[in-house]
């Protein structure tokens, strides 16, 4: 039987309803709380967004292709992306978005940042994409849910210190999540199981690279540009089918 749409897509709606609070609340906090108070909650949002990122890491190990080692095609992978996206702007791309969100709504304070670190930790990692597969081809919202909740709690200790930007990142998550809800139906035969398939697995752990990336800009330790490296979630399952293939023959 066809599942609705609200079917499809209810933990994207959810997690959507998520940020929009928790930003609205943090943005409320914001000025009420000592300056050391918010650098220390970003602090501890960076050190989780570190573990997350280290545990998502590890499931590179899990998408080797034939005598392919996982930990080559993602090295390909964020190698090859990266330079993909510094040759498209992606990083620019997204900030001229958030500068002219923030024109749009007369955002003060760190908007762009706030935007891009949102938008980011939002949408990178493994319950972003097996939980928007899980909810557009079983109609199964748990996993999107689970996030919901953390990104409440993210969005909230972001927004008291980087401003509103926060909250725009909502668009990015409605867009990308819903689009990838929608058109899971049309992958099923290719993913049957994206919680077990390779080729899932090689992008989270890319991803997770990703995320070790923002974890390390929220604890002000480097700047990475992590934007220019999105790319790469796209190609790890390409480099993992091409590997397979030469495998083979």
């Amino acid at each position: 039987m066809e599942l609705s749409f609200w079917a499809k897509t209810s933990g994207t709606w959810v997690n959507a309803a998520t940020v929009v609070l928790g930003s609205a609340v943090g943005v409320y906090l914001h000025g009420r709380v000592p300056l050391k108070l918010r650098r220390t909650v970003v602090q501890g949002v960076g050190l989780t967004t570190l573990f997350i990122g280290f545990t998502m890491a590890r499931s590179i190990a899990q998408g080797r292709a034939g005598p392919v080692d996982g930990v080559i095609l993602a090295l390909l992978a964020m190698a090859l992306g990266g330079a993909l996206g510094e040759w498209m702007g992606i990083e620019e791309g997204i900030e001229r978005l958030g500068q002219g969100i923030k024109r749009a709504v007369r955002g003060g304070g760190s908007f762009t940042e706030g935007f891009v670190t949102a938008s980011v930790l939002f949408c990178v990692g493994p319950m972003t994409l097996i939980g928007a597969f899980n909810n557009g081809l079983l109609g199964d919202p748990s996993l999107l849910l689970v996030k919901s909740a953390l990104d409440g709690i993210s969005s909230m200790a972001l927004a008291a210190s980087l401003g509103v930007g926060v909250a725009a990142s909502v668009l990015v998550v409605l867009g990308y999540q819903l689009g990838l809800s929608l058109l899971a139906g049309a992958l099923a035969a290719l993913v049957p199981d994206p919680a077990h398939d390779p080729r899932v697995l090689l992008a989270t752990g890319v991803g997770g690279l990703m995320v070790l990336g923002v974890g390390l800009n929220l604890l002000e330790a480097a700047r990475i540009r992590v934007a220019a490296f999105l790319p790469a979630l796209l190609l790890a399952p390409l480099l993992w089918a091409l590997a397979a293939r030469l495998s083979v023959s």
